[in-house]
């Protein structure tokens, strides 16, 4: 702490030293140039009058005449800019000067400003004008690089046949002069229209001011009626600049830094340049300073001559106050006077609390009291229509989302049958029942698509409702979809579906729930578990049943599209279950297969349908296939990359083609189940071969697990059906020759695939 006490004096003595060092500039500087008195930072004479670039002449040049002149010198005299005010809170100078811009032979014209050379000057942006007066013509001003319009205007006679134009019909124009924070003026460009330039300028003289706004009005207004503009007086043409200070030691700051523009200086240049103690710094091009708020005077000096406070209550009404006002250091108080009460900041606002006020009162109390009842009536009435405009608007809102959530499609889907109908849908008062009103605790999960709540309808199901997050036309077309598809379904391996909800601004689904997550979690849960061979075998079983039954049962086959892990949950008994239709396709039964856009995951997607677009029953043999490689390594499709690079398919389909698949796979994989991994291992090589016609269907998939999970109770006819299948599906588990002239065929046509496996990215 007494470290910090002597750090904080320091800093003090140090700020006070910079003050005291940069004290009021010495007597011996001349303050005044006739009547006009010159405020620091401004000064004559020597360097420490003034602050850099801010000196001034006072010219004796003209008899009985002082004139007070930008720069020094010969250099004062040939900027001809004459200083008539001098305003320290907005740094801006008043200047006139002679006449207007000399045209050349070419045009072109030297305003007579180009401050930069003779200080830190510039025009005022938005608060000086371009002024020409002529017939057809048209001037431009240019920065002194001829590179920024800084203004133009055109003016035009409207009778090129007409007499002589005077100064009440002549043609003129002006426009503001605009510029960035650095640019200065510094050319003008004349520009004629007509052929016959010698009579526009015998018609009138062409003419280019560059003026404060509003003086060639009033100028023009004073004018004699009939008398030329170039016979007037223009010998004091005003201008508006602005000034700032210049650091010797930093220059100017960045002039394309706009974020730093009007920020605050450094400490050590605000201590130095804005010497009161009221006063505060600002970059502007330079560096200016300006008194704080509540003060006034001249923040470049300290002493009484600095930053005052003003004493807000010498004009208490132009400040708002009409009451009793009491000035403070930087602002002041206003308030009713005591025995008064009310506004303060209106004439007459504070009323005297006297005898007969209180009578007043004492009267609007009473009839307060007697119009009790009527208030409170009316009250009554207002929240009851109230209510019954909310559920009115709420009615409106959920037949406005039932429409939007294609209602009438859904019920047309299902119109077929009419149990169905009345099944699926499902309020949305029983929903938010269900759910507690969507409370947090019932959350159970959530993704890239929506949250899963958990809850109990009042039929006492337990279920899993799908809300999602956000409202776009493929989420509505895909929640539409797997309604349609799962509302006709009914299988022990397939999620079941209650019902939806139609009501709500994004659509509701209401699943059966399923209590022990994914078939991914199971596998790659950290730490790892023990996982039975039986159990996988009949896991993988029970999802080629539900494809099976999707492929072959159902009255207008389905397809999957997005077969995955992830999308595999278990039951308590570890039971499968497919979900997540919403990618899925319809496939008449005439047809084998459509053409749709590509979708799917990245990992499970079929090469075939990604290359072709043609979506088939085998693009769900694929990614079974990729399952069941799943099941026998526990690695992670989308992820996997060997020593090689090569992704999961790849390796795998290689180590079998060597016959050295044992390297890939689970190790409990091996102690389980010697005897029928080769077999799965040989299934699931042929459902991801790359030629579609080639891999088995679901029916024969389903056919050969079952075997596998209960190979004596096989009837002959079974085994006969299965050697034919084997002979052409599976070549490899009769003759190893065989399989491995296939697989290495596959390993090859494998490898010219690998970068499509890897990269492709679709949107699920």
């Amino acid at each position: 702490m007494a470290l910090i006490s002597i750090a904080a004096v320091l800093v003090l003595v140090l700020a006070l030293a910079l003050q005291l060092s940069a004290a009021a500039p010495p007597d011996h500087c001349t303050r005044y140039c006739g009547h006009l008195r010159l405020p620091y930072p401004f000064g004559i004479g020597p360097p420490d009058c003034y602050l850099p670039g801010l000196n001034l002449t006072c010219d004796t040049s003209r008899r009985g005449e002082l004139r007070l002149l930008i720069g020094a010198g010969a250099g004062a005299g040939a900027v001809g800019l004459q200083v008539v005010d001098i305003f320290l809170h907005n740094s801006t100078l008043r200047v006139v000067q002679s006449g207007d811009v000399a045209i050349g032979a070419n045009g072109r014209g030297l305003f007579n400003g180009d401050l930069r050379d003779h200080g830190p000057y510039k025009l005022l942006s938005s608060e000086n004008e371009l002024v020409v007066t002529g017939c057809n013509v048209m001037a431009t001003l240019l920065d002194r690089n001829s590179s920024i319009v800084m203004s133009a205007c055109a003016s035009f006679c409207q009778d090129p046949n007409g007499p002589y134009v005077t100064a009440m019909d002549m043609g003129s124009c002006k426009e503001p002069v605009v510029g960035t924070r650095d640019e200065v003026a510094g050319y003008v460009q004349l520009t004629r229209f007509s052929q016959n330039a010698t009579m526009d300028e015998e018609r009138q003289r062409t003419q280019v001011f560059v003026a404060e706004n509003g003086w060639f009005d009033r100028h023009l207004n004073t004018s004699l009626a009939g008398a030329s503009l170039v016979e007037g007086a223009m010998s004091a043409v005003p201008l508006l600049l602005q000034w700032d200070v210049v650091d010797l030691e930093r220059g100017r700051p960045p002039p394309n830094e706009f974020d730093k523009w009007f920020s605050g200086c450094p400490t050590d240049l605000a201590l130095k340049i804005c010497r009161s103690g009221n006063s505060t710094c600002y970059q502007s091009g330079g560096y200016s300073c300006s008194c704080s708020e509540g003060y006034d005077g001249n923040p470049y000096v300290n002493g009484t001559e600095g930053c005052h406070d003003i004493d807000e209550c010498k004009r208490a009404k132009d400040n708002r106050c009409f009451g009793e006002c009491t000035n403070t250091l930087g602002s002041f108080e206003c308030r009713c006077p005591p025995g008064t009460s009310g506004n303060h900041s209106i004439p007459n606002g504070c009323v005297n609390l006297d005898h007969g006020h209180r009578g007043h009162f004492g009267l609007i109390i009473g009839l307060s009291i007697a119009s009790f009842p009527t208030i409170i009536l009316f009250v009554l009435g207002a929240i009851f229509l109230n209510r019954k405009l909310q559920h009115q608007r709420a009615k409106q809102l959920k037949q406005k989302f039932f429409n939007q959530n294609r209602g009438q499609l859904l019920q047309q889907l299902v119109s077929h049958r009419a149990d169905i109908a009345e099944r699926m849908i499902i309020p949305l008062e029983e929903l938010e029942k269900a759910t507690n009103d969507f409370d947090q605790a019932r959350k159970i999960g959530g993704g890239g698509h929506g949250i899963v709540y958990k809850g109990i309808l009042a039929d006492l199901h337990v279920v899993a409702i799908k809300k999602s997050k956000i409202v776009v036309q493929r989420e509505i077309d895909e929640f539409i979809n797997e309604v349609a598809i799962l509302s006709q379904i009914n299988h022990r391996n397939v999620v079941k579906l209650y019902g939806c909800c139609l009501e709500s601004e994004v659509p509701l689904l209401a699943y059966e729930f399923i209590s022990n997550g994914t078939l991914s979690d199971l596998l790659h849960k950290k730490p790892p578990i023990s996982i039975l061979w039986e159990d996988r075998l009949r896991i993988a079983t029970e999802i080629a049943k539900a494809l099976a039954y999707l492929h072959t049962a159902v009255s207008i086959p389905v397809v999957h599209r997005d077969i995955k892990s992830s999308n595999i949950l278990l039951d308590d008994a570890f039971t499968a279950k497919v979900s997540d239709f919403g990618a899925s396709r319809h496939i008449p039964t005439d047809q084998t297969g459509i053409s749709t856009a590509v979708q799917g995951t990245l990992g499970y997607l079929d090469p075939s349908y990604y290359y072709t677009g043609r979506l088939t029953e085998k693009s769900d043999v694929y990614s079974f296939g990729i399952i069941l490689i799943e099941l026998l390594t526990r690695k992670i499709p989308t992820s996997y990359k060997s020593s090689e690079g090569d992704g999961l398919a790849v390796q795998f389909i290689a180590l079998f083609a060597e016959g050295k698949v044992a390297e890939i796979l689970d190790p409990d994989v091996l102690e389980d189940g010697p005897r029928e991994v080769e077999e799965v291992a040989a299934l699931a090589a042929s459902c991801i071969t790359l030629r579609a016609d080639e891999r088995p269907t679901m029916r024969h998939v389903e056919m050969v697990l079952e075997s596998l999970q209960a190979p004596k109770v096989r009837v002959p006819a079974d085994l006969e059906e299965e050697e034919e299948y084997s002979q052409k599906y599976m070549p490899g588990t009769c003759q190893s020759s065989g399989r491995s002239r296939n697989f290495k065929e596959a390993s090859r046509r494998y490898s010219l695939e690998d970068e499509f496996v890897l990269s492709a990215r679709y949107p699920r």
